[in-house]
């Protein structure tokens, strides 16, 4: 099921970055004093009130920019505003309401979604009476806020939470294998669903962005069921979006969070760029099952190493992704299509692995014999025991006695033994550390 959306928009400069970090408790978007700083938009999840979402922060909207940054600025917001579920508007009480407040408020008017006023920069008490201006915008009480100083957030968390639409299930059974396609524009993910169907289901067309929507496509293979989700190509960053185009990275990421298995797909005739890096760490950090997808291998002049050679410049590039597979095919002459679904397969059943407790613990007790756990100023890590708490990912807690103490390498240290004795292949595994509490 996909999260739902929250989208922070606003004029520039009044402080929509340092939300969006407060809510994600991460700096993924730059905070500088400076108009025009945040030029795409940046996505995070964020959790509130049990309640789980993905974020979306914004470029300044100018409405009257017209060189070609700001066009994209706001052609961005523009997305980030129809792909929303709720709308956090944000306005700044040192410089009061602006003509450029009343022009982004028209434009949330026509979207027709839940909006929730922030004011930011309410730094003290005596600021809270600059709010009160902006019960003209039309959205209902304003909530006042500082963001540098972190105060109101919560309000405004329960405000917007509230409005959150309820997650729907989609109706798929249990058994059936969720499958997204993503990656580049024209890297073929269309001309695959096709393929793997063996009909023109989906269109196929040389013009980039051609799939505008995430399309489910239900099918069955060998009594095992699918569904394909294909999506809209993800473009590079900082390119100028067409006025009609209905292109969004939002909605792959949305394909993602449903998916159990995502194969990424890579243009073999190009081969890989930093943007494929980018795409398959929206997959990794969902926590979802892999497979790379080498795609136009028919085009590729070869010899004997050339499959050695193309591997082992997929794993030199995606390092934080080792498990995952990767399967040479073309979509178009249907070359080697046939080992596509046995690793989907794989990969999905390893993805739902769920490993006994003590099997886990024998295999930490060898580890930690042939490696023993870090110490810190005399103080020695003890592992006490260790358990798998979820699968989709398979995700295991290790109770210890002094978290702090473990380092990021012994955890890692850790998961390789995991995966040395349980495969776990094409999965990312999660690994989190806790202190063990006298009851347990």
């Amino acid at each position: 099921m996909a999260r739902p959306v929250i989208a922070i928009v606003g004029r520039p400069n009044v402080g929509k970055s340092t939300i969006f970090n407060r809510v994600i408790g991460d700096r993924l978007a730059i905070v500088e004093d400076k108009p025009g700083v945040t030029r795409d938009r940046i996505y995070g999840t964020g959790e509130w009130n049990g309640k789980s979402f993905s974020i979306v922060d914004t470029g300044g909207i100018e409405i009257d920019g017209e060189d070609e940054i700001m066009k994209s600025v706001r052609m961005q917001a523009e997305l980030a505003v129809e792909e929303a579920d709720v709308i956090i508007f944000m306005v700044d009480a040192k410089t009061g309401l602006t003509l450029a407040d009343e022009e982004v408020a028209q434009m949330l008017f026509r979207s027709r979604k839940p909006v929730v006023v922030a004011v930011n920069k309410v730094d003290n008490q005596g600021r809270m009476e600059d709010i009160y201006e902006f019960f003209g915008l039309g959205f209902g009480s304003p909530i006042g806020i500082s963001g540098s100083h972190g105060t109101g957030i919560g309000d405004l968390l329960d405000e917007a939470v509230a409005k959150l639409p309820e997650l729907e299930d989609d109706g798929y059974d249990e058994d059936v294998i969720r499958v997204a396609l993503i990656g580049r524009p024209n890297v073929g993910k269309s001309s695959l669903v096709n393929a793997l169907l063996g009909e023109e289901r989906v269109i196929v067309s040389e013009v980039a962005g051609t799939t505008r929507d995430a399309i489910d496509t239900p099918f069955e293979k060998d009594g095992q069921r699918y569904v394909l989700i294909d999506t809209a190509g993800m473009r590079k960053r900082g390119k100028v979006y067409e006025s009609t185009e209905k292109y969004s990275v939002m909605r792959s990421l949305k394909a993602i969070e449903r998916a159990d298995v995502v194969l990424i797909l890579i243009n073999a005739e190009e081969g890989i760029i930093e943007q494929d890096k980018h795409i398959a760490g929206y997959a990794h950090e969902a926590g979802r099952a892999s497979v790379f997808v080498i795609n136009k291998w028919d085009v590729v002049d070869k010899d004997d190493k050339t499959m050695q050679n193309f591997t082992q410049n997929v794993r030199d590039h995606f390092l934080f992704m080792s498990y995952a597979p990767i399967v040479f095919l073309s979509a178009l002459t249907k070359s080697r299509l046939h080992k596509l679904l046995p690793v989907i397969n794989h990969v999905s059943e390893q993805h739902a692995l769920r490993i006994q407790t003590h099997l886990l613990n024998d295999v930490i007790s060898d580890a930690v014999a042939i490696n023993p756990p870090p110490t810190d100023k005399g103080r020695r890590l003890r592992i006490n025991y260790v358990t798998q708490v979820a699968v989709r990912p398979p995700t295991i807690v290790i109770f210890v006695n002094a978290p702090e103490i473990m380092h990021f390498s012994y955890e890692r240290y850790l998961e390789n033994k995991i995966r040395a004795a349980f495969n776990f292949e094409g999965t990312p595994v999660r690994l989190f550390t806790r202190r063990k509490s006298d009851e347990d």
